[in-house]
């Protein structure tokens, strides 16, 4: 199980529920942001798996200028020196293509790091299978999908068919709705997938402190955290042969 987080006790409970890996994120809220140095640089403190920041400046769609392409190149930079093990990225064009030159100019700055292209490959227009091999040309050791749909267990078909075909080296990772409920349905139907990506958060209630209202945050009094026993169990389920 891959874990996305966005706060040290959502990574913590992640590890202590036998995650295997880390991305990293600000605002989940927000399908997923570029994490701060500072959060890093603790998460490097309190847990030892490995961590793979997400690096995408703003919410939204993923046609990126010019400033911000720079912008993210910045981010890598420093991240790598803060000692994350890998990267989660993924540029399109407007016609909703893989863009070929930006996502060629991450994968140089992150490396010699592994990089995940995201669930932006959800949203291409091409051919999925022809899709998968362009992005193992650039140089991505992994694809997190739905199959194109909204969830992955809605996906499986083309998540198997993907899987199926993909090129050596390459690993498809299902993700998104992935949950205790259903993960044994969706392991079963996927015998070549090896990696599952969730999040498996429930809400912890705080002391709200103010009524102001934050951007769009339903309940300011609540906030998600990775929950340890759901993680635990869905980890046991996925480890079985």
């Amino acid at each position: 199980m891959e874990i996305c987080i966005d706060s040290i006790e959502s990574a913590k409970n992640a590890e202590k529920g036998g995650a295997i890996r880390l991305e990293v994120c600000s605002a989940l809220s927000e399908g997923g942001l570029t994490p701060t140095p500072g959060l890093i640089k603790s998460l490097r403190k309190v847990v030892k798996i490995p961590l793979f920041a997400m690096i995408r400046i703003r919410g939204g769609n993923f046609v990126y200028t010019k400033d911000e392409i720079d912008g993210m190149l910045y981010d890598i930079e420093i991240l790598k020196d803060l000692g994350v093990e890998g990267f989660v990225f993924g540029a399109l064009t407007r016609d909703s293509e893989i863009d070929q030159e930006t996502n060629r100019k991450i994968i140089e700055a992150a490396s010699p790091l592994p990089v995940t292209f995201h669930r932006a490959f959800d949203e291409v227009n091409s051919n999925p299978i022809l899709t998968v091999r362009s992005i193992s040309q650039l140089g991505f050791k992994r694809i997190l999908t739905s199959g194109q749909k909204s969830s992955a267990e809605e996906g499986l078909d083309l998540i198997k068919s993907l899987a199926t075909t993909a090129p050596p080296g390459l690993t498809i990772m299902p993700g998104a709705g992935i949950n205790l409920e259903n993960i044994k349905k969706i392991k079963e139907q996927l015998p070549k997938c090896r990696e599952f990506h969730a999040s498996a958060r429930k809400p912890k209630s705080q002391n709200r402190g103010t009524r102001l209202k934050m951007g769009t945050e339903k309940d300011p009094g609540n906030i998600m955290v990775a929950d340890t026993e759901t993680i635990r169990q869905m980890a046991t389920i996925v480890s079985r042969n």
